[in-house]
């Protein structure tokens, strides 16, 4: 773990990441699994089952409870017939000829036991140490066994051998070792040491006196935390997602009068305007989307099967039929300028990472060393984003105190929906919305109420910037760790808000050049290295 930490660069969360996908690793190829960590660590003492060391070599091995084995007296018995195929019997006790049977399965588990006995004493390069013991279970081991119940010239080793007594014992290994056996070493238990209680009295007890100040601003935050602040004060029709638990659909919107010529766009139905809305139910469409193959042979089936999955753990009123109908157009929508005119149709499992969570040290993290509001980022922002760009006005929102106030001293957490790499590559932070967005007077809902325009004035209206732009530096650190020759203007893509609602397949309309449904960002490069800069160091 250290060495993982140090060398690629790890914090905490891609520390656990990591060691998740070691474990996962190791469970499917225990066998390279093993060999690296030999390779790794020749020079550690390793603790290893007998069955695990198979077809690896120690320079030194101990074998301390070779001597051990308990027999239990099972009601089910596996063994092999006179024909070598297995049996399970599962007669039990007083079954006819139980008896002879449990004779054979246990001459089978006494063999077993001596071929496992021999792998363990060949695991040694150089040398071997075994423990020998009369104990209620040696009988039966087979150390025991080999050492007393073989004869001289003979290959045949009994299933069971009565105990033999100390002087019995040392004769015979005495014996193996003139002939060139096993060297004997007498087991001497250790003196035990004498505790020698302290002559000093014992000092008197005082009351405890802190020698530090505790560090209030210090804490560990999340966007929906620090957006949270904020929420005091009502927005018409925005409110902000938890990065875990359950995600938050938004408000409905104020009443808006369609504009002529916006006719085209009321024509086109949202293919989810039946389904339900609400945090329960914003949650399982982001668990379908996040495991479903877009690319799957079959994509229906492929929508059904982890509907009717994610629908038995958040129950909701639909059924797996109907959402996957729903979702099906939401894939096959184009997202715009910044995916080249892709749709999720197009961008297979292997060049998408889903639920990327992040752990990003603020000001130093356990051990801060500057100074940052939440406030500092408004000049960011006035510096970096252009007149015209539809996002500059949350310059204000963020500098004022309802939410500007907040320290930045200590862990910011999170997760993305998912990164798309594109050919380049570049790489896109996708944020799923259910949020509705129609009109109170129950007109049907439609791509007109997803249009660019009205998804800017909820990007605007709301502290989805700073989510973006929190979630493009934590994009950024990932690239900065993994990414060959990263350059933040070649490989930082942007971000999409994919508002599912207003998705309604390849058929989509278009508004300038940009699909209803998808709001697409590509904050400058400069400002993510910026924002990082204070993130990590504090504010210039």
């Amino acid at each position: 773990l250290h060495a993982a930490s140090v060398e690629e660069g790890l914090g905490l969360a891609a520390l656990v990441e990591w060691l998740r996908r070691r474990r996962a690793e190791a469970a499917e190829d225990g066998t390279a699994e093993r060999t690296r960590r030999l390779d790794s660590d020749a020079a550690a003492v390793q603790v290893v089952t007998l069955h695990a060391s198979k077809g690896l070599e120690y320079p030194v091995v101990y074998l301390p409870f070779a001597f051990d084995r308990w027999v239990p007296t099972p009601n089910v018995l596996l063994l092999h017939d006179d024909d070598g195929n297995r049996v399970l019997d599962v007669g039990g006790p007083g079954s006819p000829g139980r008896r002879q049977r449990e004779q054979h399965a246990a001459a089978e588990l006494a063999g077993e036991a001596l071929r496992v006995l021999y792998v363990g004493l060949t695991r040694a390069q150089s040398q071997v140490i075994v423990w020998w013991a009369p104990t209620n279970n040696t009988s039966s081991s087979g150390l025991h066994r080999l050492l007393f119940g073989r004869l001289t010239g003979s290959s045949s080793v009994p299933d069971t051998l009565p105990l033999v007594s100390d002087k019995e014992a040392a004769t015979r290994l005495a014996e193996l070792a003139a002939r060139g056996g096993p060297v004997l070493e007498d087991a001497v238990p250790a003196a035990q040491p004498v505790s020698v209680l302290p002559t000093e009295p014992a000092p008197l007890l005082s009351v405890g006196a802190f020698h530090r100040d505790l560090d209030t601003a210090w804490r560990r935050t999340s966007y929906s935390a620090l957006a949270a602040a904020g929420e005091s004060i009502p927005q018409p029709g925005v409110a902000s997602e938890p990065e875990t638990g359950e995600r938050e659909d938004e408000a409905v919107s104020a009443v808006v009068v369609p504009a002529t010529g916006d006719q085209q766009l009321l024509d086109v139905g949202s293919p989810m305007a039946d389904l339900p809305a609400g945090t329960a139910f914003g949650t399982l469409v982001h668990a379908i989307l996040e495991t479903t193959d877009p690319q799957a042979a079959d994509l229906r089936t492929e929508l059904r099967e982890r509907s009717r999955e994610q629908l038995a753990r958040r129950p909701a009123a639909v059924t797996s039929a109907a959402l996957a109908d729903a979702l099906l157009p939401v894939l096959a929508t184009p997202l715009g300028p910044l995916a080249d005119g892709l749709s999720l149709l197009d961008i297979g499992v292997r060049d998408r990472l889903t639920e990327l969570d992040f752990e990003l040290p603020l000001a130093g993290g356990d051990h801060p060393r500057a100074e940052a509001v939440l406030a500092d980022l408004a000049p960011l922002l006035r510096q970096h984003l252009a007149a015209d760009d539809p996002l500059r006005s949350y310059a204000d929102r963020v500098a004022d105190q309802d939410i500007g106030w907040q320290p930045l001293r200590g862990y910011l957490t999170g997760s993305l929906d998912a990164v798309l790499r594109l050919p380049g590559p570049r790489y896109l932070v996708v944020d799923y919305k259910t949020n509705w967005l129609g009109d109170v007077d129950g007109s049907p809902l439609s791509a007109w109420h997803y249009r660019p325009a009205a998804l800017a004035e909820v990007m605007a209206r709301s502290h989805y910037p700073l989510q973006a732009l929190l979630y493009s530096v934590a994009l950024h650190r990932y690239l900065r760790w993994r990414q060959p020759s990263y350059d933040p203007e070649q490989h930082l893509g942007g971000m999409l808000y994919l508002y599912v609602r207003g998705m309604c397949g390849a058929a989509t309309p278009l508004v300038a050049g940009h699909p209803c449904g998808v709001f697409s960002w590509k904050p400058p490069a400069a400002l993510v290295e910026e924002l990082s800069i204070m993130l990590d160091e504090g504010a210039r």
